[in-house]
């Protein structure tokens, strides 16, 4: 399990492009026949991906948990990006289709990922946080997920927010977890952009088009950089960060957060104006 520290604030003012990169962007995730794990110290997250491609991959522990099996003290948001594939928790089997999404409360002993054909196998997306009480294992389709409609063509934002785990649909501890689709023609996400000091927060961008890029918004407000993302890749991104993206093209991301409390609309909103 790789192990990320993040820099605050005053010291990201004065990183370089490759620092910045190498501090909060992810590029190792969805490597076939391997689980890859990074954990932050933001909240003591953990993001990652489990494509089984030739066989099944099994969620073990790690030296850094400190535990006897990964969800001893932390709950497990999923998220399947890829093929069609089946997680198995403690011997219940959840078939996952393309977006669907499934919540593993702690205390879940064993996580199996498959994969229903090797051609095309499921891209499991993981995203992880400590929990302090057990909620039960959920499954929800992209159908059972809370769509809301935002933005117009005009201002090149117009998208779908899909709200899978959040309060009013697969409980957790902590963790909200969901995905958002962009219209065609549309590239903008979450501008005007708003900070949430009570949550860090991890993008992953997915569906980008081959040969194109997210270019990911991130800092202070007054004083913001950017990272040029590719398909398959996620963002950290620190309370104090605003977080936003635009591409050259149409993509879909998934968000995920985790802090003091669940309540998606806990914004400080930004004025554009306000962004430098």
């Amino acid at each position: 399990m790789e192990v990320r520290y993040s820099a605050d604030p005053v010291r990201f003012c004065r990183m370089t492009t490759a620092e910045v990169r190498e501090n909060f962007l992810v590029e190792s995730l969805f490597a076939a026949d391997e689980i890859v794990m990074v954990y932050s110290d933001v909240d003591r997250a953990i993001c990652g991906s489990a494509v089984p491609a030739a066989g099944p991959l099994t969620l073990a522990t790690a030296d850094e948990l400190r535990a006897d099996y990964f969800c001893q003290r932390r709950e497990l948001g999923v998220l399947n990006i890829g093929g069609a594939g089946q997680v198995t928790v403690d011997g219940t089997a959840y078939d996952m289709a393309n977006k669907d999404s499934l919540y593993v409360g702690r205390g879940s002993k064993t996580i199996t990922f498959t994969s229903a054909e090797a051609a095309s196998p499921a891209q499991f997306y993981l995203l992880s946080y400590p929990a302090h009480a057990d909620y039960p294992t959920t499954h929800a389709r992209k159908a059972d997920a809370n769509p809301i409609e935002m933005g117009s063509d005009a201002e090149c934002n117009k998208r779908t927010i899909f709200q899978c785990i959040h309060p009013g649909g697969m409980q957790s501890c902590q963790l909200v977890m969901g995905f958002t689709e962009l219209a065609e023609g549309n590239v903008w996400n979450t501008m005007p952009a708003h900070t949430h000091e009570r949550r860090m927060e991890v993008y992953m961008y997915f569906d980008v088009p081959e040969g194109n890029r997210v270019f990911h918004y991130m800092g202070k407000p007054e004083e913001t950089r950017h990272i040029a993302v590719a398909d398959r890749q996620a963002v950290i991104s620190p309370s104090w960060s605003i977080h936003s993206g635009c591409g050259t093209k149409a993509y879909t991301f998934c968000w995920g957060m985790g802090g003091e409390n669940q309540q998606f609309d806990d914004m400080d909103h930004l004025k554009i104006e306000d962004i430098k």
